[in-house]
């Protein structure tokens, strides 16, 4: 890929601070474009394979839209039209909650779970492919980022 400088055509730029967040929202739109590559044969979308792992994480018990519209990576994420299109392909289940009928549990299928673990290694490895960096420098990345965010 290179720099960014080369990537996007520009000499230079007004001042480092700007240059890093033209970076990462190029970076940004890298990644997203990789990722709808790896999903796109599963018919899966970046959002609904954050959806799927949220809800494994959940390790069986159920949880709500708004709980996982919290837990996204994109907060711009439509929750619940991502449930239901996962609902649709039979990777998660819809049901009224017992004691709150208001309420809707969400729980990820044994589809949904199998689908995960077929991707796993493939996502892993595509990670590492992605980002080529050493472990240390992931680590030290990460560090920056986590710093950048405050």
């Amino acid at each position: 890929m290179g720099k960014i400088e080369e990537a996007i055509q520009q000499k230079e730029f007004k001042d480092p601070f700007n240059k890093a967040v033209v970076n990462l929202m190029f970076t940004h739109s890298y990644l997203v474009t990789a990722q709808n590559s790896l999903f796109k044969p599963h018919d899966l979308s970046p959002e609904q394979y954050n959806v799927l792992r949220i809800l494994r994480g959940q390790n069986g018990e159920p949880t709500t839209v708004s709980s996982i519209q919290d837990r996204m990576l994109n907060k711009m994420s439509n929750a619940s039209r991502l449930v239901e299109k996962l609902k649709q392909k039979g990777l998660v289940k819809r049901e009224e909650c017992p004691s709150d009928r208001r309420q809707v549990d969400i729980v990820i299928t044994e589809k949904g779970m199998d689908l995960l673990k077929t991707l796993e290694k493939q996502v892993e490895n595509s990670n590492s492919h992605i980002i080529q960096l050493s472990p240390e420098e992931a680590v030290q990345l990460n560090d920056l980022l986590d710093k950048l965010r405050g």
